[in-house]
């Protein structure tokens, strides 16, 4: 689960659209995978939490 506060951050929005090109979008559930280890996406989302 990502805040809603962090899907505008732009480094936020980079990773989605790497995410978008390498798996693309059609997930019925919603979901999108994030292709970065959970230690990555971690630092990124304390990281953008300082914000």
């Amino acid at each position: 689960m990502v805040p809603v506060s962090i899907l505008s951050e732009p480094l936020f929005q980079d990773l989605l659209h790497q995410a978008e090109e390498e798996f693309g979008y059609n997930h019925p559930m919603g979901a999108l995978t994030i292709p970065c280890s959970d230690d990555v996406f971690t630092d990124l989302a304390s990281r953008l939490r300082a914000f």
